[in-house]
């Protein structure tokens, strides 16, 4: 593939409605997201009708604005790819669809990207970041509102997940203690700032798994223990967020040094998904890694949530062993990167 070939990428596995137009080496051409928070908020999370009905109405004018903004023809690109899972089926319905008749119309490569595989694959994108980019293998932190696993990245389409959560994800802890505070969905964002004017040892909260064996999570308890802390109104909110996020980050720390044991040959420690965008959760799993003598890794802010430059990106790794899908493909709303495993060599 020439340095210089175009590839389109399309998400819509949630609430954001992105499209994005990327050169083979890395230069992003055009960006789009429109973010559906206002359809949302009202609800306190995200309805999938909703956000399936959002994506119809708007992707097809972001597909447009990129390509002008790009100045690249339809019969240019190269290829199309689309998110075709995990995540809502009516969003991944609507973005797989809307790309293959692109890819039909032109006579393009259509590519049906793991959404898990595009995180993961984020922080190789070529200028992303200061420095060369991670050389398999590398350690992975996913952390979003859906996911939170440690994940050991050997090579395209070869995942070994070394640990995940037991019932909550920590995007998700975050929101329902953002919730119980009473701030506004999405909770992660306000809650963090609302912890910038706390004090984060004020509040005893459990810290839970830490210190056991292996990579787990678990959140459930520590959620439990915000809502009696709310109860009990003897903490001011920002104590109790500052105290929340402190747990979470620690948690996270020892969590991630506990994987690196288990993979001690990793060149990296990389953070990726939306909870990797929070301050204190960086700070701490910097520190395991300077500790360790490795680079912790993370996207900028704009890539940590979901968005059509990483889903661009993961095609164009893929289009290096020849990996292209059929029409035919149906998404998924469950595609674990296991399933990946033995796709390509790398």
């Amino acid at each position: 593939m020439k340095p210089d070939a175009c590839i389109l990428g399309i998400e819509s596995s949630c609430d954001e409605t992105a499209a994005a137009v990327l050169r083979a080496d890395g230069t992003i051409l055009a960006e789009a997201v429109f973010s559906q928070q206002a359809e949302h908020a009202a609800f306190g999370g995200v309805v999938p009708e909703i956000a399936a009905r959002a994506h119809l109405q708007h992707l097809p004018g972001l597909v447009a604005d990129v390509l002008q903004k790009s100045g690249i023809n339809p019969t240019a690109l190269h290829a199309v790819a689309a998110t075709a899972g995990p995540g809502l089926i009516g969003g991944l319905i609507v973005g797989a669809s809307f790309a293959k008749g692109v890819a039909l119309a032109h006579g393009l490569p259509f590519l049906a990207i793991n959404h898990l595989e595009a995180h993961a694959l984020t922080v190789r994108l070529p200028g992303l970041m200061p420095g060369a980019p991670p050389a398999f293998p590398y350690l992975l932190l996913l952390l979003s509102g859906g996911h939170c696993q440690c994940v050991l990245v050997e090579g395209l389409g070869r995942y070994h997940r070394l640990g995940s959560t037991l019932d909550d994800a920590v995007g998700e802890a975050f929101d329902k203690a953002a919730k119980l505070l009473g701030l506004p969905w999405p909770g992660g964002p306000h809650l963090e700032r609302l912890a910038a004017t706390g004090d984060p040892a004020l509040v005893p909260l459990p810290r839970p798994l830490m210190g056991r064996a292996g990579c787990d999570f678990s959140f459930s308890g520590l959620k439990t223990a915000v809502a009696r802390a709310v109860a009990l109104g003897q903490a001011r909110p920002q104590d109790i967020a500052a105290s929340f996020q402190a747990a979470v980050a620690a948690v996270l720390a020892d969590r991630a040094s506990h994987a690196l044991d288990m993979a001690p040959s990793v060149t990296a420690l990389v953070v990726a998904g939306g909870v990797a965008a929070n301050g204190a959760v960086r700070a701490a799993l910097g520190n395991v890694a300077t500790a360790r003598g490795l680079p912790m890794l993370a996207p900028p802010l704009r890539y940590c949530t979901d968005n059509a430059v990483m889903v661009a990106w993961a095609a164009v790794e893929r289009l290096r062993y020849g990996l292209v899908d059929s029409l035919a493909h149906n998404p998924r709303p469950r595609w674990p990167l296991a399933e990946l495993s033995g796709t390509a060599a790398a």
